[in-house]
């Protein structure tokens, strides 16, 4: 099927057409100058065909989430937002020059550069969850690389207004990065299900192919689906991948929601422990503090990229008082959890030794 031609660049205030960037399903990207401050600028706009009242204000308010979740160092930065003069919503971006769309494909990509990219960007997704808000299109296409050769987490929502529509209970289309639960619509999307679409663009980044794509076999979108939904991923086949790396792959790739690392934080410590293991340096978590939190985001109550409380049967009992809050406090538990195993543990220790010296000194004074 060829592809089409892209739509005419709108004329936009302050902004002179450069040239064409790149096409979609459901919008195009151009190059523009900005005049003020005088700058290249990417500039994505949505297809007439796919604009109608609904889609265009939650593209809105889901650009207003974008702009303010991008000071993030790992999430695409957000310039501004608007809809042109014949209808149609864009999304004025800094430019980046390239991506892992393609590339996954086309090279083999190094795994410390993996792990960097899985680990950045789950700090970005972290930050993200801390703040109420998911993404629900985590793949390859959607991480971009700067002029600096920082990955970002680029579409941060974006894609599923299209996506929804008018539907609110429609999902995003990206079938091979899907988590089994989005493709049996069972969820539009969780902290769980994101972290399984992580880990399966971490996978792809390595195996050149998704992970439930069998060379020579039928990989449409029905197939990948029930593979998803049944078989377990190949083996990434390289044997430079260390099997812990697998290991945490396939474990975030798990069928069941609560066997999946509990956060994005906990994935990227499990990425960063790969680092060590193979004596790389860990790359930084960089993760914003509670403090900013969702306080500082403002969500519009028809967004649907809002992030919703998980279902009770996700968290298995006796995890649901700690685990049905948000990641942050998630994490807090475990570290209040730990300090007060290790408290215990000195405690024990300390009351060994002082028996010890208490029967010391019984066995010296009777011996005198």
């Amino acid at each position: 099927m060829s592809r089409r031609l892209p739509s005419t660049p709108p004329v936009l205030s302050g902004f002179t057409f450069v040239r064409v960037l790149g096409s979609g399903g459901f919008g195009d990207v151009f190059l523009y100058e900005q005049q003020l401050p005088r700058r290249n600028v990417a500039i994505k706009v949505l297809l007439p065909e796919v604009v109608n009242p609904r889609v265009r204000d939650m593209f809105q308010s889901e650009a207003q989430l974008m702009s303010q979740l991008s000071t993030h160092p790992s999430i695409l930065s957000v310039f501004e937002a608007g809809v042109s003069a014949d209808g149609r919503p864009y999304l004025v971006t800094e430019v980046c020059v390239s991506g892992y769309g393609e590339r996954f494909r086309a090279e083999t990509i190094p795994v410390a550069e993996a792990l960097r990219t899985g680990i950045r960007i789950a700090a970005a997704l972290e930050t993200a969850h801390r703040a109420n808000v998911l993404h629900r299109d985590i793949k390859p296409g959607n991480i971009l690389v700067t002029a600096y050769g920082h990955p970002v987490l680029s579409d941060f929502g974006i894609a599923s207004s299209v996506y929804l529509g008018d539907n609110s209970t429609a999902v995003g289309l990206s079938v091979p990065w899907s988590a089994p639960e989005v493709i049996r619509e069972s969820t539009t999307g969780s902290t769980a299900s994101e972290i399984w679409s992580l880990g399966a663009t971490v996978y792809s980044l390595l195996a050149g192919r998704s992970p439930f794509e069998i060379p020579g076999k039928d990989n449409s979108p029905g197939h990948l689906a029930g593979r998803i939904l049944k078989s377990k991923p190949q083996p990434i086949g390289r044997s430079d991948v260390p099997a812990r790396l697998e290991e945490v792959l396939t474990k975030a790739m798990s069928k069941n929601p609560i066997d999946r690392p509990h956060s994005a934080l906990e994935f990227a410590r499990q990425l960063q422990q790969v680092e060590t293991s193979m004596g790389l340096a860990q790359t930084p978590i960089d993760v914003v503090g509670d403090e900013w939190g969702s306080s500082a985001i403002v969500i519009n109550e028809n967004d649907r990229t809002a992030l919703s409380p998980l279902d009770a049967h996700s968290t298995p009992s006796w995890r649901r008082q700690g685990y049905n809050s948000t990641p942050a406090e998630r994490d807090e538990l475990a570290y209040v959890a730990s300090r007060r195993r290790r408290k215990l543990l000195l405690s024990v220790v300390t009351g060994v030794v002082a028996v010890v010296a208490i029967v010391t000194l019984v066995l010296a004074t009777v011996a005198g």
